[in-house]
């Protein structure tokens, strides 16, 4: 009797053991999954305040980048007025200088041509000595010629010609300007020597004409013509 009651008590001992024993670790179980289950959700909602923080800076970069194509577009704007501003002003510098070149103010240089007039050989069977000497009727001739040509600029012996100019005949010698020269005469033009030689060269033209008139012409084409500006006026 004494030992079925013992075995009974190593028995419910035994199984007091292993209750006790399942019921730790099935505790220790359940408060492992909570602390997985804690931290899982900590974990995702940090996951998801920064998915949304690196949402609202892509939205802010949107922002900033439409900003910055708008700036963009306004610096292509300005630079556009600019642009065109430069170019009116650079018509305008354009304009003033061709203006200065027409007014004789500015040195000009350039390719064209020389034209020099001298008086005819003198003609004992002619006494009207008028009859072989250049007047100022036959350079103006000159002169209108290689201006309806395309001449830029024209000097006579060196004397600058302008809108206002006057030449007038005084015997031997013509004044230009105020200015008095004696023969020969030379004639420089800037401008395109071939169509300038060629008007002046055409047959019955300028050349003819001057040559019927006693008067002895020449003509030269030159790489290099400088005129100086106009001397003694303002």
């Amino acid at each position: 009797m004494k030992k079925k009651v013992k075995t009974k008590r190593v028995v419910i001992s035994i199984v007091c053991l292993v209750l006790g024993f399942m019921i730790a670790y099935s505790y220790r179980v359940t408060q492992g999954t909570k602390s997985k289950q804690q931290f899982t959700d900590s974990q995702w909602e940090r996951n998801l305040s920064l998915r949304n923080e690196l949402n609202e800076q892509k939205e802010k970069n949107r922002e900033l980048q439409k900003e910055l194509n708008n700036k963009h577009e306004m610096v292509r704007e300005y630079e556009s007025q600019l642009a065109d501003e430069a170019q009116v002003y650079f018509n305008l510098a354009e304009d003033a200088e061709k203006y200065r070149m027409f007014l004789g103010k500015v040195k000009v240089k350039g390719e064209g041509v020389k034209v020099t007039l001298s008086d005819g050989e003198y003609d004992p069977n002619d006494p009207n000595i008028n009859n072989y000497l250049v007047h100022e009727h036959h350079v103006f001739k000159v002169i209108t010629e290689l201006y309806i040509s395309g001449a830029s600029a024209i000097a006579i012996n060196g004397q600058r010609l302008t809108h206002n100019s006057y030449i007038l005949c005084d015997g031997p010698v013509i004044t230009v300007d105020g200015y008095q020269y004696p023969a020969p005469f030379e004639i420089t033009a800037i401008g395109e020597p071939e169509v300038l030689s060629s008007a002046l060269n055409i047959t019955g033209g300028i050349k003819d004409q001057l040559v019927n008139d006693q008067i002895i012409f020449s003509l030269q084409e030159q790489n290099e013509i400088i005129i100086d500006p106009i001397v003694g006026r303002k």
